[in-house]
């Protein structure tokens, strides 16, 4: 009977810390833009620096880190975007990856070196579906695509 009273109680301590250890580490159990205390965004070049925010918060055509949720689950990751257009309090933004994606339809490459002057390679602009996301989203001001790739963008996206 001790047994099995020692291996249930350890058993429930176990569980208890696990559940406990997995909420404050999982990003789906913080509100939705924070991040840990003390953490820069992933991804965030360290030498970059914010250009001006214009009066009235990000607008269209211009290039930000913002917390992105995921599309395929919980959670979310800061990195680049573009805004593509303002909805009231909502914003539709297009994801910029640094992956190579040269190989895809639905991604543009776009010139870094304007907005992150760290970069060593261009980046890509994802044009599949926007993501609408909030004020809240937004970190830093990073700059705005050229004015020929927002030209194509905005042609790609209209209204």
């Amino acid at each position: 009977m001790w047994l099995f009273l020692t291996l249930f109680s350890v058993a429930v301590l176990t569980l208890a810390i696990w559940w406990r250890w997995r909420k404050s580490s999982h990003p789906a159990a913080r509100p939705a833009g924070r991040r840990p205390a003390g953490k820069r965004p992933p991804g965030r070049p360290t030498g970059t620096k914010k250009a001006p925010a214009p009066a009235g918060g990000p607008q269209p055509g211009e290039i930000w880190w913002a917390d992105v949720p995921y599309e395929d689950g919980p959670g979310s990751k800061v990195r680049p975007c573009v805004v593509l257009r303002v909805k009231g309090g909502a914003f539709e933004i297009l994801k910029i990856t640094s992956q190579d994606q040269s190989h895809r339809r639905d991604h543009i490459e776009i010139a870094t070196k304007s907005w992150d002057a760290d970069a060593d390679h261009n980046s890509y602009l994802d044009l599949s579906d926007p993501i609408t996301v909030t004020t809240a989203a937004f970190a830093n001001r990073a700059g705005a695509l050229d004015t020929p790739t927002w030209r194509k963008v905005k042609a790609l996206h209209q209204a």
